[in-house]
């Protein structure tokens, strides 16, 4: 029994549609879904229809691309009423989300709570010197702007910022409560740390990729292993010695739509 994960699939492209029908059954195993399926709900459940038969179990915490409200679109739902209506979604077709109690992983090995949480982010992945309202300006000197300014509503909270913050401390109590004599595996889409938020030629859009809240998580709540996309650069590392899988899939442009989708799911256990 296995443990794998997956993030980015952007299924607005044809071809990582095609990636998605051609992926193999893993019966027996559970899959992290860990975001940015796509930018509607539409590539959700076209996602989730086609891995919940391939799996035994999925488990699934959004991207920011899931949260988007495009203006063409119609009329959609928006902010955290978008976010709820997804979790209603993976509900539906069994899927396990951040709304869910933490499960304990049913493999072989420790025991071990698999914790997919939904975090997003609040400008904080940027230098010291750069105040909390010149952020995005700042990362738009170096001509960068993440598409969430247009398309990430954070209703009813008055920004992404506060959306944020309630995230985290209703996440942060849940995580404390958890028996002290098993390890977890966190999911989160986006890093939860500033470190790991390495962006290559676009290091500025670090803001968008976190929040500094979380950058001892991992050992205060005790991680064998910490799962994150968002980057689309895909790595194994550790941080304090705990693992931490980068999962992208990302667009077609980032990987080779000539091997097979099989070959980017990360095991994560054992």
């Amino acid at each position: 029994m296995r443990l794998w994960a997956i993030s980015d699939l952007h299924l607005s492209y044809a071809a990582s549609r095609r990636a998605l029908a051609a992926l193999p059954s893993y019966p027996g195993d559970w899959l992290i879904l860990a975001g940015d399926t796509g930018e509607t709900v539409e590539h959700l459940e076209l996602a989730l229809d086609a891995l919940v038969p391939r799996f035994d179990q999925i488990v699934w915490t959004p991207g920011n691309h899931d949260l988007w409200t495009r203006p063409d679109a119609g009329t959609v739902s928006r902010g955290e009423a978008r976010y709820l209506e997804l979790v209603e979604r993976c509900r539906a077709r069994g899927v396990l989300t951040p709304e869910d109690p933490y499960v304990v992983w049913p493999g072989p090995g420790p025991r071990r709570i698999i914790a997919p949480l939904f975090l997003l982010y609040d400008y904080s992945f940027r230098p010291d010197e750069v105040p909390l309202d010149g952020a995005v300006a700042w990362a738009r000197e170096s001509r960068v702007l993440c598409a969430d300014e247009h398309f990430l509503f954070p209703d009813p909270y008055p920004s992404v910022v506060e959306w944020c913050a309630a995230r985290c401390e209703l996440t942060e109590a849940r995580l404390a409560g958890l028996p002290h004599d098993c390890a977890t595996i966190l999911v989160n889409h986006y890093p939860t740390r500033y470190d790991l938020a390495d962006l290559g030629l676009i290091p500025r859009f670090s803001i968008w990729c976190g929040t500094k809240r979380t950058e001892d998580w991992h050992v205060r709540f005790r991680a064998e292993v910490v799962v994150h996309g968002h980057l689309h650069r895909r790595s194994t590392r550790y941080r304090n010695r705990i693992r931490v899988e980068e999962v992208s899939l990302g667009y077609p442009r980032q990987w080779q739509p000539d091997r097979p989708l099989a070959d980017y799911l990360r095991v994560i256990v054992p």
